[in-house]
């Protein structure tokens, strides 16, 4: 079996918390679409890289450059056509920035101290999982931060898949060489809950003409 590359996994986990950073923080809703997109490329590459371990993990990042890659950012840039879409959050880009630093460095003490206690695999995997959980839980932070603090709702769907990511670092960081671990990966894509959350956005901007949470919560008192 060939051995992980732990440098490029090392790259391509940082970029994750940089693409993240962007998909929350970008000024309009189109650009974070974009840095969401390039987040999804990454994870189809995190998991090619660790298929050394398992190939299986092969099928499903096949599964996620049409999913996430191809699938999820296409409903979401048609459903912000002919509009600017603005982001708007209830926290300022420098409160943002102190934000992710703190949680990241909380959560790479916390998984470089307890990492091993869930891993079973080789040293070299362990070593690989504590940078990589940090990470897995820093993107889910940030997909959690987006959903409470973004007030257009298509950047909560965003939020949404930011989740989803960070969930799915996880796991093929904890479990690499198990085959269920593919089976579980694919299972849980959210791309029809997208769907489902994009085409019920669109009914409330074509009745309320916004798709901004605040404006609605007032229209509704």
């Amino acid at each position: 079996m060939a051995e992980i590359n732990p440098q490029l996994i090392h790259t391509l986990s940082v970029l994750m918390i940089l693409t993240s950073f962007a998909a929350v923080e970008l000024g309009r809703v189109r650009h974070s679409i974009a840095a969401y997109f390039f987040q999804a490329l990454l994870i189809c590459a995190l998991l090619a890289a660790y298929s050394t371990q398992n190939p299986a993990l092969l099928y499903w990042a096949a599964t996620a450059l049409v999913t996430k890659a191809i699938l999820v950012p296409y409903l979401l840039w048609r459903s912000t056509t002919g509009d600017e879409h603005r982001t708007h959050s209830v926290v300022g880009f420098k409160v943002s920035a102190f934000l992710l630093a703190a949680f990241l460095i909380a959560m790479y003490k916390l998984t470089h101290a307890h990492a091993g206690l869930f891993i079973t695999n080789p040293d070299e995997v362990i070593g690989l999982a504590d940078m990589n959980l940090a990470v897995a839980f820093t993107v889910f932070g940030l997909g959690l931060y987006a959903i409470l603090t973004r007030r257009d709702a298509v950047e909560t769907v965003i939020g949404l898949c930011l989740l989803e990511n960070g969930v799915h670092l996880s796991l093929v960081s904890l479990a690499p060489a198990i085959r269920e671990t593919a089976l579980a990966g694919i299972a849980t894509e959210v791309v029809v809950t997208v769907y489902l959350l994009l085409y019920i956005i669109g009914g409330i901007k074509q009745k309320f003409g916004t798709t901004d949470t605040f404006k609605l919560s007032e229209l509704q008192g």
